[in-house]
């Protein structure tokens, strides 16, 4: 079978995006796994089919909640394994849906795309796309995470954003550093399901101009190491601002791959998070499996 792909990214955090209407190409975990691998395939961080939403059984449902979803993030870690959401893989998603004729955005328009956890809308900004990640939470479980580098277990703040997080704040830039994270944190208690886990280093000052930055380094689940997160950087922002109580609602967060801004903000059903930043499309080819 050869497969026609395209490779993109969003702030470092790339993926495979495969066209595949109507939901038929079935590639098992290790055909993914084997795209994704660095040194035997095309290398990224995860895969990306671009599905006809009527035509998933997933998220078929989703269209009566927003008819004009007509796309589904098919989305799979690099390990083969599905995931809910990917906010960098969002973003990137939607680049390659203009880019290919897929569909429209306009000045001012909005591009709901389905993912498995709901309906997402991707606007377009000067530099990439922003997208609504929706509403969030945080969870009950009280987390202390194990990491190398870390001679002692730091308590971690568990944010729900439709996929799991756990967000480690570190006292200082070499803490940051001194990280080993080509193993997985070890959470304790274990997540049911898994968990991104984030480590944040706060600037000095937090706030400049009325924007707030920190800096973060993160693991995905089914993943490892990546150079960015995009929905790990609204859940660094968020758990910050949750123990700081400051309300502040404009982040920056600088990641390995580059800067993504976050906004909190007010909506009829209850507060939002967004997030903002590059996409770029690096080149198409083909493979045979």
């Amino acid at each position: 079978m050869t497969i026609t792909f395209t490779k993109g990214h969003g702030t470092g955090n790339d993926f495979i995006l495969i066209q595949d209407p109507a939901g038929q190409m079935a590639l098992t975990e290790a055909e993914i796994r084997k795209l994704c691998d660095r040194q035997f395939g095309i290398g990224a961080d995860g895969l990306i089919f671009a599905v006809r939403t009527e035509n998933s059984e997933e998220v078929r449902a989703l269209l009566k909640q927003e008819p004009s979803a007509e796309w589904f993030m098919d989305y799979r870690n690099s390990d083969g394994s599905k995931a809910e959401m990917c906010g960098n893989g969002i973003r990137v998603f939607a680049r390659y849906l203009l880019s290919n004729s897929l569909a429209e955005l306009t000045d001012g328009s909005t591009l709901p795309i389905a993912t498995r956890s709901g309906i997402k809308d991707v606007t377009a900004t000067a530099s990439g796309f922003a997208v609504d990640l929706g509403r969030w939470g945080v969870t009950e479980t009280e987390y202390l995470v194990r990491v190398g580098g870390l001679p002692v277990a730091r308590p971690g703040l568990a944010i729900d954003l439709g996929n799991p997080h756990v967000v480690v704040a570190l006292a200082n830039q070499q803490e940051l550093s001194s990280l080993e994270l080509s193993k997985a944190p070890v959470l304790d208690p274990e997540a049911p399901n898994g968990a991104n886990v984030e480590f944040v280093v706060l600037d000095d000052p937090l706030i400049k101009e009325g924007v707030a930055s920190l800096t973060m380094r993160v693991h995905e689940r089914g993943v490892g190491e990546t150079m960015s997160c995009g929905t790990g950087v609204a859940a660094a922002a968020l758990a910050i601002r949750h123990w700081a109580g400051n309300g502040q609602n404009f982040w920056k967060v600088r990641v390995p791959g580059g800067d993504v801004a976050v906004r909190m903000f007010a909506t009829e059903d209850g507060e939002h998070v967004g997030i903002s930043g590059a996409a770029e499309l690096v080149f198409t080819g083909s493979v045979e499996l």
